[in-house]
């Protein structure tokens, strides 16, 4: 009997160690947190603030739509679309295709008619394709998994991209509200004047044949919702079912009250890549198979109003 208290010490004494502590860790995973959750979290030096020269605002009636250009991809065909929002280029125009599950495009619908396009002012009316660029000197940020597009996809920037370690070169990728220059069937036929954005399923197959030149931010939902011309491309046949462009301007030309003070996540930030492995394997009640792979267009950039 009175080795029973004795016993009982011992016991819990046993239990409250650092060593059973120690097993009990081992046998309950951490808990689960979502994306959300990890970003809501994120440290101040987690976020990079837009730089409004590589920044365009597109106003439409509905509201406006904001793009970051990429000039680390596509030097000179950002430097001419700059120099077109600066003269006004865009004012007035209009999106005058909508392909449903492609892309919408803007610009000047009577731009191959001499007699009726809109001058170019001092835009260069010839540029290279610049569809890739040498990886040496960027910053990748891999993804673990594989590709049906390319050797390695990540991020660059921010910006999604495939790479090819055997020819050195990466590329940005077709993926959902990606900025891309039109072109015709000539590599180097494109100037950035004529331009889409994706808005349906990403067609990574056009990745390495089209100079992309950037990619929204915000503002996807007035695109997405224009609605679709008709088949085979969605070219309105009727100008005046076109939503016309108020304006597109760089951010820089704007006074700093008028613009919108945006962050992105960096993906060289520890909540991003914890982020991205919580969107791998999804853990709450909901998901009943954790998925254990994510494609590179699944991975969305957390975008939020500076603090």
């Amino acid at each position: 009997m009175t080795l029973r208290p004795a016993l009982l010490a011992c016991a819990i004494a046993l239990v409250s160690s650092p060593l059973a502590a120690a097993e009990q860790s081992k046998a309950e995973p951490p808990k689960y947190r979502s994306a959300q959750e990890i970003v809501d979290a994120a440290p101040a030096d987690a976020w990079r603030t837009l730089d409004p020269a590589n920044t365009l605002y597109l106003e439409l009636e509905t509201g406006r739509v904001i793009i970051e250009l990429a000039p680390q991809f596509a030097p000179e065909h950002v430097a001419n679309i700059r120099t077109l929002a600066r003269e006004h280029f865009w004012d007035g125009l209009s999106i005058y295709r909508s392909q449903d599950n492609f892309v919408v495009q803007f610009g000047d619908p009577d731009g191959d008619d001499p007699a009726k396009a809109r001058p170019l002012g001092t835009a260069k009316k010839k540029l290279p394709a610049e569809f890739h660029r040498a990886s040496a000197g960027l910053k990748f940020d891999r993804l673990p998994d594989p590709d049906g597009w390319a050797p390695q996809v990540g991020f660059v920037d921010g910006f999604p991209v495939g790479r090819d370690p055997k020819t050195g070169q990466t590329w940005l990728a077709h993926c959902y509200g990606t900025l891309g220059a039109g072109r015709n069937n000539e590599a180097d036929s494109s100037i950035g004047a004529e331009l889409y954005v994706v808005d349906g399923q990403s067609p990574r197959q056009l990745d390495d044949n089209i100079t992309v030149v950037g990619r929204v931010v915000q503002g996807m939902e007035l695109l997405s919702v224009i609605p679709r011309g008709p088949a085979p491309m969605g070219f309105y046949e009727k100008p005046e079912l076109r939503t016309t462009i108020k304006s597109i301007k760089l951010a820089s030309e704007l006074p700093e009250a008028e613009r919108m003070p945006l962050q992105l996540l960096r993906t060289d930030s520890k909540t991003f890549v914890e982020a991205t492995e919580a969107r791998r394997n999804r853990r709450d009640d909901f998901y009943k198979r954790p998925a254990g792979h994510i494609d590179l267009c699944n991975v969305p950039l957390p975008v939020r109003v500076k603090k």
